[in-house]
Order: C-alpha cells, then structure tokens, then sequence
C-alpha cells in the first residue's frame, strides 16, 4: 500500500521538543476522534487533491498541503514515500528559519510558535484496484509524543472528475469528531482527533 504514505507528512519532534504540552495531553490509545477543538491551537494539517482523468491510468495526482502552528522544534521534517512523490516544492512558509527540500522530504530549521509551511507536489495516490474501480488512500497523519499521540486537526479537500468517476464510500464514516461534505466532483472532510487517521475514498469509473 505505498499510496498510505504519501500524504503522511508530519513534523517529527523528539522528547524535549514537545515538554511545553504535559505527557498527560497525550492520547496511547487506538483512533479517538475529539468533539472539539483543544483551547490550545493544535497542528492543522491541510491537503487539497486534484484527480484529473489521466490520474486513472497513471495513480499520479496534484497535492498541495499548507501546515499551521507546528510544533516548535530546533528541527523539523516533512516526508513524502520516495517514488511517490515528484515536482515537490516548498511554496510558503512564516516563523520558520528555513525551509527546503531534501529528495523526497521538506527539511524546516529553527520552527517558531505559530509557523506556517505550503508545500506542493504530484504524488502516486490513485490506486486501480481492476474492475473499474480506484481507491484513494491518506495517511496516516498523527502527531505522535514518544508511544502516545496529541490531538491534531486534518482537512482533506478532494477533487476528481465527476463525468469520469462516481463517488462510492468513505472511510471512516461521518461521526462525532469527523465532518463529511460531498457533492459531485468534491469531497470535503475534516477530523479532530488523537492517535492515526488514515482515510480511503473509493470511486467507480462510470
């Protein structure tokens, strides 16, 4: 499942990066989605994707990504699966010393409270799984803390060509916690959540 990884840029911090938050912020549990936002901002990690049709016989789609209030670190890292990725490029960034790409990852130095990176790229996320049918797959995203995890909040905004392809299940399903607008041709989600999210988008090819 090389596509799982694609969109699983994450900013890696050690232990000492993260001693502003208590170790009881901290989430080791499985997939909790929250019900609202924590009173402290949290890591928004933000994908818009673009399906063409061509996108149906080559997986390859458009990505661009815009991270806020990352984590505050010495040194930070975005990474991409090597041979998923291609065309990476830093577009944006705020309240980070320096920013630039390294083969398949983003490198950041000296991340400032409130920072903000975009970034776009083509990535290999289409997978054709026969019979006319195609799944994408992200993630996972987390913002893990030694062997927990800290509340994070994911929008994932998708569009895909509605005269090619029919939209048929989402994964996870709409919940407390995780919001779903979908109407031809886009698909809207955004969680709020502690631990590893990973969603798949299923189309036919009509």
């Amino acid at each position: 499942m090389g596509a799982a990884m694609v969109c699983a840029g994450m900013a890696h911090a050690a232990e000492r990066d993260l001693s502003f938050e208590s170790a009881g912020d901290v989430n080791e549990g499985p997939l909790h989605f929250l019900l609202s936002l924590p009173a402290k901002p949290v890591h928004h990690h933000q994908n818009r994707i673009r399906i063409e049709s061509d996108s149906l016989a080559s997986g390859w789609v458009s990505l661009s990504q815009c991270h806020d209030h990352l984590d505050a670190v010495p040194s930070a890292q975005i990474t991409f699966r090597e041979g998923f990725v291609r065309d990476l490029r830093v577009d944006a960034f705020s309240h980070i010393r320096d920013a630039w790409i390294d083969g398949s990852s983003v490198q950041l130095r000296q991340v400032e409270p409130g920072a903000r990176l975009c970034l776009s790229a083509q990535i290999r996320a289409l997978r054709n799984t026969g019979n006319g049918y195609f799944n994408l797959i992200n993630g996972p995203y987390m913002r893990k803390f030694l062997d927990g995890y800290y509340p994070m909040r994911v929008t994932l905004a998708v569009d895909y060509p509605a005269q090619t392809l029919t939209l048929l299940d989402i994964s996870p399903s709409v919940q407390p916690g995780l919001l779903i607008v979908e109407q031809p041709g886009a698909i809207w989600m955004e969680a709020v959540f502690e631990g590893e999210l990973q969603t798949m988008i299923q189309f036919e090819r009509n």
